[in-house]
């Protein structure tokens, strides 16, 4: 629980009596390489915070294809928040990349934690918008940015996951081919 601590003192200080109240709505969860967190149809339970590995979150349409929303690593946060927060059954996958150890939490324990301590309100709304922001920039970038400039773009901010994730799932994130990666990751390595 310490990273939990770490974690949630980058944006706010606690005391230790706070953190041992804070800690009680989180349980601790290993997950295998390949195993799914969530599945299109489950009840969406659980907020996660990454302590370990990586996850993919995506959607897949009614062809079967599968379109990346989402990579997380250590200290991110990952839902299904459609479904997190309306209570609803999830749209989304999120599957494990490599084995992994996360934090669960409930959104009774989450509203609970925000109610009754304004630090943890002000923390979890620093996330919120920290991972709206995340999510226009990666949305912009599909839509204006050419391929070299998504890779390029991901490369800078990621540059951890460039080397953790199979290139087939970067390929898919940044919607281009396989072989457009390649050639992408080369001209990079060389310039």
């Amino acid at each position: 629980m310490e990273k939990l601590r770490k974690h949630i003192e980058e944006i706010v200080a606690v005391t230790d009596e706070e953190f041992a109240y804070i800690q009680t709505f989180f349980s601790t969860k290993r997950v295998k390489k390949h195993q799914y967190l969530i599945q299109d149809g489950d009840q969406a339970n659980f907020e996660y915070l990454i302590l370990s590995g990586i996850f993919r979150m995506f959607y897949l349409d009614s062809d079967g294809k599968e379109h990346i929303v989402q990579f997380a690593g250590e200290n991110w946060w990952m839902a299904d928040y459609q479904a997190y927060f309306k209570e609803r059954k999830a749209t989304l996958h999120i599957t494990c990349m490599e084995d992994a150890e996360i934090l669960c939490l409930t959104l009774q324990g989450r509203e609970t934690l925000a109610a009754e301590m304004h630090k943890m309100e002000h923390f979890f709304r620093a996330k919120l918008t920290n991972g709206y922001i995340a999510q226009q920039r990666r949305i912009i970038s599909l839509l204006s940015g050419n391929p070299q400039q998504r890779y390029e773009e991901f490369a800078q901010l990621y540059p951890h996951l460039i080397q953790q994730i199979p290139k087939k799932y970067i390929a898919e994130y940044l919607g281009v081919s396989r072989e457009t990666l390649s050639r992408l990751y080369s001209a990079n390595k060389n310039s």
